[in-house]
């Protein structure tokens, strides 16, 4: 539940930028390219120049090879020409970046040294740049890019001191990152405070610009006459709306639609990108349809949707389809014999609907008001279609045909974490690099 404070947003965050630079040693600025990441770095700079504090501030920023020129430039602009006087980090490493582009490879390594004939760019030419030759940390090629990120921030805690790194997410552009601030089952948060996220003792992720919306983003970049990423000029003489205007990994899931982008304002960029990755092609001409899985998808008359699910992955490679169809029978398991907690109007549906289901009457644990989202079981399996337009509330075989078009052998864009087996696989990953600094 939102609630609102008697004070605008800047002043709101200018307090805790404030809190975070008197209660750490180091404020380690995660920097993007993007323009959240790049307001958060300007007002930190402006607080940490005005109060003497410059030894304290740092920015990094994790480089996926392929990106758009004005990036490019921009991030060159942020490192050698502005914010002088602070730590700075260009991270150009073999890490494992998620691809929905192609059906044969979940992932794709950005500067791969296997690879280097085909990169996108070169290699930046820069005294920041830290990469497989000078990494001052074990690093293993094909490290997850979060794990990377994690592994980068822990080395910097343990070498400075005690560190928030600041990171610009925004409550209003997902209800996931809402809940991250607001849910009220976090516990590890740095001194009760809710913008915090603990990642171990000497460490913690801050969001100090959670509450801002896309225009006041733009509002501070026109009043204070920061620089941006003027990619996004192009982005607006194109028809985008504000919202619309997102820098992202090109070849991630949340990138599909806007792929096709590359090629109409990076055509140099685009032509490099194709040989790159496997599909990309494909997912500039297609992206956004129902040809990469979008809710207009259509069917086979012929076809359920259950059936059209099994003929989609009988038309995978054996890895990816065996992938998949472990975790949809474990999703289905999961339905039929824990439930999940559901508001009274989405139970409602469902019953409406014929859908048979054993409401247990207990609570949901997630559920911070008493009485609501009470556990439901699916009794005769996944329908085939429903009527409820979010997947996440209620699942179907047309969502588990949308999620295998869209590459997503996790089923996440049905709301489903991560098994124990790939949780268990991350957490050995970390615990076996943590003392490796």
């Amino acid at each position: 539940m939102k609630k609102y404070l008697e004070k605008n947003v800047y002043d709101a965050t200018m307090e805790r930028i404030k809190f975070i630079f008197d209660e750490f040693d180091n404020v380690l600025v995660s920097f993007s390219g993007g323009k959240d990441s790049g307001v958060m770095l300007n007002l930190c700079y402006d607080y940490a120049k005005e109060n003497n504090l410059l030894d304290k501030l740092a920015m990094y920023y994790m480089d996926y090879e392929a990106d758009y020129q004005e990036t490019y430039e921009y991030i060159k602009r942020s490192f050698d020409e502005n914010f002088a006087g602070i730590k700075k980090y260009w991270l150009c490493l073999p890490i494992s970046a998620q691809c929905s582009c192609s059906m044969t490879e979940t992932h794709w390594i950005p500067w791969d040294a296997d690879k280097k004939n085909i990169w996108v760019k070169p290699m930046p030419d820069s005294q920041y740049v830290i990469n497989e030759s000078n990494c001052p940390y074990a690093f293993k090629k094909g490290t997850y890019g979060r794990d990377a990120k994690k592994e980068f921030t822990t080395w910097f805690s343990s070498k400075y001191g005690k560190t928030a790194v600041l990171i610009g997410i925004r409550c209003d552009e997902s209800l996931s990152r809402l809940s991250t601030i607001t849910s009220q089952h976090r516990a590890y948060m740095y001194k009760n405070t809710r913008y915090t996220t603990r990642i171990n003792d000497n460490t913690f992720n801050t969001y100090p610009i959670y509450d801002w919306t896309t225009e006041n983003i733009w509002i501070a970049n026109a009043k204070f006459d920061y620089d941006y990423n003027k990619v996004y000029d192009l982005m607006y003489q194109s028809g985008l709306s504000l919202a619309q205007m997102r820098i992202a990994s090109p070849f991630h899931s949340c990138g599909q639609a806007n792929l096709k982008l590359y090629r109409a304002l990076s055509p140099n960029i685009w032509g490099k990108m194709i040989s790159r990755v496997n599909g990309v092609n494909f997912m500039g001409i297609y992206g956004g349809t129902s040809a990469t899985g979008y809710k207009n998808i259509k069917k086979p008359d012929w076809f359920t949707w259950k059936e059209y699910a099994e003929f989609l992955l009988k038309t995978l490679p054996d890895d990816i389809r065996k992938r998949f169809e472990e975790n949809i029978a474990r999703f289905e398991k999961s339905w039929s014999e824990k439930g999940y907690g559901r508001n009274p109007d989405v139970i409602r549906q469902m019953e409406s609907e014929g859908i048979e289901i054993e409401n247990t009457h207990k609570t949901s644990k997630l559920c911070t008001k008493p009485g609501l989202y009470e556990i439901v079981k699916i009794k005769n399996g996944i329908p085939d279609d429903t009527g409820i337009s979010d997947f996440r509330h209620c699942p179907s075989w047309k969502a588990i045909c949308i999620t295998i078009l869209k590459n997503d052998f996790t089923l996440q864009y049905m709301g489903v974490s991560k098994s124990k087996k790939d949780a268990e696989k991350r957490r050995k990953a970390i615990e076996k690099y943590q003392g490796v600094l």
